[in-house]
């Protein structure tokens, strides 16, 4: 028997008050508090797949919250359909409190979570969409990106020239519900795809120092 979702229950037991306040609160459930995260600060990656980006960031002390969506492109309702063609790339904002994690480290990790070398794509997802750039919002956190890439340039640890773009920041489209937490959501799926995609194993590849393109 299919259980009653939380929407009928809110339809039969109060009419449209109910109804208005399970969206209220579902909206709620959705989207940080910005009223208690105004010390919060937020960042934008493009590093390929967002469901990998945003795993790999969820996982960072001091990241308060991520989400999946788009940014770069002409148009101002992108979708998963139509994002590519419009000049969008995948990408992932992450809210974080700069008293845990300083934007250094996350730029860090964001690096050490991509392969820098790759001008095409990432990994087995080909095309513009899927190429990385870190979108900086002043001209100190230009500086700091370019800080990093220079001691990972001076390090020669990569098999390559690292061509991840530095882009002013855009505007950002968050992407489709299904999208936000996929890792979570759909964790076998998820594994099954990171694996055979050989992100990891690439990644190992590029960032051990003896990689090859």
């Amino acid at each position: 028997m299919k259980s009653v979702s939380p929407f009928i229950t809110a339809c039969i037991a109060g009419g449209l008050s109910a109804v208005t306040s399970f969206f209220l609160i579902a909206g709620a459930q959705d989207e940080p508090d910005i009223a208690a995260s105004r010390h919060y600060e937020t960042a934008i990656f493009a590093g390929g797949c967002f469901w990998c980006v945003e795993a790999d960031f969820d996982q960072v002390d001091g990241v308060v919250d991520t989400v999946s969506g788009y940014t770069g492109g002409v148009s101002d309702r992108p979708t998963y359909r139509s994002h590519s063609r419009e000049g969008h790339l995948e990408a992932v904002r992450v809210l974080y409190d700069p008293e845990a994690v300083d934007y250094t480290h996350l730029v860090e990790v964001f690096m050490r979570s991509i392969d820098p070398t790759d001008d095409t794509g990432q990994f087995c997802d080909r095309g513009p969409s899927y190429t990385t750039a870190v979108f900086v919002g002043n001209d100190e956190e230009r500086g700091i990106v370019e800080s990093v890439f220079a001691d990972i340039r001076a390090s020669g640890v990569l098999p390559g020239p690292l061509v991840t773009d530095i882009r002013p920041t855009e505007v950002f489209h968050r992407a489709e519900t299904y999208h936000q937490d996929y890792y979570l959501k759909n964790s076998t799926q998820y594994k099954f795809y990171r694996r055979a995609c050989g992100r990891d194993a690439r990644l190992r590849e590029v960032w051990s120092g003896s990689g090859s393109l």
